[in-house]
């Protein structure tokens, strides 16, 4: 018998909290549903869940605060993580992104696309293995990453798109890599360039759009039309969603 995901429902507020979770159990999801940061912090480190549901604005620990601390932690560092906010703002949007989550919903929505939201993140593989391993330089001892028509091995530093070998340069490669395994979740281009230059003082947001530019041309059927290594227009870059 298959066990029905397990979703942490993290909402201050008694209605929402309720509403969010009748919802999701309408579509065979199992719900906790708790009010503060600190109680869904215990949660998230003693239980396994399937994905998370955040309110930004929360008592003794906000959502984002909670969104690092469990990407930092063991148990769920690779759950998918959905944030709610009543902030419309883009740089708000940008921030929550970077703290961890993979989507953003503004308040008020419709319950419909939350739900659609919530499948679309728990259609996603998880990669703990590479989660645990997210700074390590690829090849030391990540697994093969499979995603779309693009397959990446780290230890061979291969990359094969469409069963044709593609060659990379380092800086090429570390971007794809991190982007790959990754798939469907946006990074800004000041993330990208800390993760891909390393604290380099002599490049600007600039180098990210050439090298995301270079790439396309490298792995793209039709670099003016990407299929892989998706825009987010006012955000940044992400891998298409799985």
């Amino acid at each position: 018998m298959t066990q029905s995901p397990r979703v942490l429902v993290v909402e201050d507020e008694p209605n929402i909290r309720e509403l969010v979770c009748l919802h999701l159990g309408l579509e065979g999801y199992a719900c906790d549903g708790v009010g503060d940061g600190r109680e869904a912090l215990t949660r998230a480190e003693a239980q396994r869940f399937d994905l998370l549901v955040l309110d930004v604005m929360i008592p003794e620990l906000d959502g984002l605060s909670l969104c690092r601390a469990v990407r930092n932690g063991r148990t769920n560092h690779d759950v998918p993580i959905l944030i709610l906010t009543a902030r419309r703002e883009e740089s708000d949007k940008v921030v929550g992104l970077e703290s961890g989550a993979d989507d953003y919903l503004t308040k008020p929505f419709g319950v419909r696309e939350l739900v659609a939201r919530a499948r679309a993140l728990l259609r996603r593989p998880r990669q703990p293995a590479l989660a645990a391993a997210e700074d390590l330089e690829p090849g030391e001892g990540q697994p093969v990453v499979r995603v779309h028509d693009v397959e990446i091995d780290p230890a061979r530093r291969r990359v094969r798109v469409d069963g044709k070998d593609i060659e990379l340069t380092d800086q090429e490669f570390r971007l794809l890599h991190l982007l790959a395994t990754r798939a469907g979740i946006v990074f800004s281009r000041e993330a990208l360039l800390a993760k891909i230059w390393r604290g380099d003082t002599f490049v600007t947001v600039r180098s990210v759009d050439t090298l995301v530019k270079r790439l396309r041309r490298r792995i793209e059927p039709d670099s003016s039309r990407p299929r892989y290594l998706l825009t987010v227009w006012g955000v940044g870059y992400k891998f298409a969603d799985v």
